[in-house]
C-alpha cells in the first residue's frame, strides 16, 4: 500500500501537480510527535525531495539552530495557528554562521513560526564581559521561491538576511534596530509590521540595507501596505551595495522615521545609482518634505511593476503552486 501511495504522488508531480502534499511530520518538544527537534525532522527527509512535505511543529519554544540544505526542497514548516511556536538561539558575530534559521533550498513555505536570535537581547551596550551588539541574524533566506505567512523575525542587528532569490512575506513581523532587513533578495513584504527598537542602542537605526550590486540585478525590497512602528528614531534604509533598491508603497509610518528618511553612508557619491522611493505612504513618519534630495520618483508603471507579485516575483507562477 505504501508503495502504491508513493507511486500516485510521483504521478501527480510528473503531471505538474507540485502543490500536492505528500505527508506530514509532527515535531513535539514534549515527545508527542515523531521527533522532538525541528532539525531531526528535516534530517529525516530524503535529498532531492520532489513532493511537498509538511513539518508540523507543536507549540513551544525550540532552542536550536535549524538548517535546510539546498538538497531538500519542497518543505513546509508550520507552527500551530494561534499558538506560540518559536525557534530560538543565541549566537552572534558572523552573518553566515550565526543565524538561528538558515534556508538554502528552493520551494519553501513557513507559517505561524517565530524565528529569533537572542544573542543581542541584553548587549546593547558593553556588559560586564565586554560583549557588545553585533551581527546576530534570526534567519538567513538563501533559496528561491520561498514564502512566509504569519511569521515573526526577532533580533537587534541584521535580524533578517533576505539574501538570495525571490521571497514573499505576508502578514509577518520583523523586529530590529540595525540593518534589520538586509542583503540581496528580490522580495515583497505585504501587510507586514516592521518594528524598530533603535532606542535600545541610543542611536538612530536603519530598517533596510539592500544589496543590489549591478543595474541588471533584479533584486530589491518592496514594502506594500505595511506598518512601520517602534521606539526611538530610524532611517528607512542605507545602501549595502551601490545599486540598492527599496520601495515603500501605501505604507503607514509612525513617528519613528527620521525626517531625512535615508542615507547613502556606505556609498556616498553613488546616489544617482541608488533607488530609494516612497509612494502613497501615510502617517506622521511619511512626511517627505525633508527627505534627502536624491530619493527617486518612480513612474506609475514602475510602481505597478514592483508592487505586483505577478510581475516582480511570480513570473512563472510559483506562488500559486505552493500548497495552501
Amino acid at each position: 500500500m505504501e508503495s502504491l501511495i508513493s507511486t500516485i504522488f510521483a504521478l501527480f508531480f510528473l503531471l505538474g501537480a507540485s502543490d500536492a502534499l505528500s505527508r506530514t511530520i509532527i515535531v513535539d518538544k514534549n515527545g508527542q510527535g515523531k521527533f522532538t527537534t525541528v532539525q531531526q525532522a528535516i534530517d529525516s527527509i530524503p535529498e532531492n525531495n520532489s513532493l511537498w512535505t509538511r513539518i508540523l511543529i507543536k507549540h513551544g519554544v525550540y532552542t536550536e539552530k535549524v538548517v535546510i540544505p539546498k538538497e531538500k526542497p519542497y518543505i513546509i514548516l508550520e507552527g500551530e495557528a494561534n499558538q506560540l511556536t518559536s525557534i530560538e538561539f543565541g549566537e552572534g558575530g558572523n552573518v553566515v554562521e550565526s543565524p538561528t534559521f538558515k534556508l538554502f533550498a528552493d520551494n519553501f513555505v513557513a507559517r505561524n513560526i517565530i524565528f529569533k536570535n537572542t544573542y543581542n537581547n541584553d548587549l546593547i551596550k558593553l556588559d560586564d564581559n565586554g560583549k557588545k551588539t553585533t551581527w546576530a541574524p534570526a534567519a538567513f533566506i538563501g533559496g528561491d521561491k520561498a514564502s512566509f505567512h504569519n511569521c515573526g523575525f526577532i533580533g537587534v542587528q541584521d535580524t533578517l538576511s533576505d539574501a538570495i532569490g525571490r521571497h514573499y512575506f505576508y502578514n509577518c513581523t520583523v523586529v530590529g534596530a540595525i540593518d534589520f532587513i538586509f542583503s540581496n533578495g528580490q522580495s515583497i513584504y505585504e501587510k507586514c509590521l516592521i518594528k524598530s527598537i533603535s532606542d535600545r542602542r541610543g542611536l538612530p537605526g536603519y530598517i533596510t540595507a539592500q544589496g543590489r550590486n549591478d543595474p541588471k540585478d533584479t533584486s530589491g525590497f518592496v514594502f506594500k501596505d505595511c506598518h512601520v512602528s517602534g521606539t526611538g528614531h530610524t532611517l528607512l534604509g542605507r545602501p549595502y551595495r551601490p545599486y540598492a533598491r527599496v520601495l515603500f508603497v501605501s505604507t503607514f509610518m509612525e513617528n519613528v522615521i527620521s525626517p531625512e528618511g535615508w542615507t547613502s553612508a556606505w556609498h556616498a557619491g553613488s546616489e544617482n545609482k541608488i533607488t530609494f522611493s516612497e509612494v502613497n505612504c501615510t502617517g506622521p513618519g511619511a512626511d517627505v518634505s525633508r527627505r534627502v534630495s536624491w530619493t527617486k520618483k518612480l513612474t506609475d508603471e514602475q510602481v505597478a511593476f514592483f508592487a505586483n507579485t505577478a510581475s516582480f516575483l511570480d513570473q512563472d507562477g510559483w506562488l500559486a503552486k505552493q500548497p495552501i
